[in-house]
């Protein structure tokens, strides 16, 4: 009899101990406070204007620096939407490690192109067309000029600008876009004192292309400053005027 009774009391020992062991297992550690904050910036084709400090800075400033908190307090909602609200980001992810460090996974808006119309307007758009405030950091884009509304902008610059900015090689010659009163497009260049003058915004890779092997076929031959304009507006012809 009394090793059944110890029996017993051994697995009700035994089950009591599995209980609070799970318990404590399971339970948060309170006292676990964020040591530290890992950013990692997502790099696109062109580089954008946020830099790790920057992002840590907007989190300071909203009081949601997580650093020195107990992970138990630190709610990674809030720091996720703070972050999207933000101009400059277009979408950002948070989470904990096992040793309290918080990361931040961060996804910018890239600008491709800066504005500078005939109104006086100064700013940036990004790879989606979206109108973009002008920074205090600066990054190597095409200056875009002439007569741009927001629109025009959005709908003709923003793929116009991917465009040039995926090709390794217009984007390095071309410095500069003048958009004409109706809506024609010519391009600078940086090697040549011309203008290629593409014409409507339409069919713009094959205009491209047929520029590029008159640059390279054409130009390399006559010289590359003996036309002050070049125009592929017309399918299948390219007009110069010389200088």
């Amino acid at each position: 009899m009394w090793k059944k009774i110890a029996l017993v009391s051994f697995n009700v020992v035994l089950a009591a101990y599995m209980v609070l062991a799970m318990s404590a297992f399971n339970k948060p550690d309170t006292e676990i406070v964020c040591p530290g904050v890992d950013i990692t910036i997502e790099e696109d084709v062109m580089p954008g204007f946020l830099t790790c400090d920057k992002v840590k800075e907007m989190l300071t400033a909203d009081k949601l620096s997580p650093i020195g908190k107990p992970v138990t307090t630190i709610n990674l909602r809030v720091m996720e939407e703070s972050l999207k609200a933000k101009e400059l980001i277009e979408d950002a992810e948070c989470w904990t490690t096992q040793d309290g460090t918080v990361r931040v996974n961060v996804h910018q808006r890239i600008p491709v192109i800066r504005v500078m119309n005939n109104n006086g307007e100064d700013y940036y758009v990004d790879t989606h067309g979206k109108h973009m405030p002008r920074t205090e950091y600066s990054c190597k884009l095409i200056v875009c000029t002439g007569s741009i509304n927001k629109a025009y902008a959005e709908r003709v610059l923003a793929p116009l600008a991917n465009i040039i900015n995926n090709d390794e090689f217009w984007k390095s010659e071309i410095t500069q876009l003048n958009i004409l009163s109706d809506g024609s497009v010519e391009l600078v260049p940086r090697v040549g004192d011309h203008i290629a003058y593409l014409g409507q915004p339409i069919r713009i890779t094959k205009k491209l292309e047929r520029l590029r092997k008159f640059y390279q076929y054409g130009l390399t031959q006559a010289g590359w400053n003996k036309y002050s304009r070049v125009s592929v507006e017309y399918d299948n012809q390219i007009i110069c005027k010389r200088r």
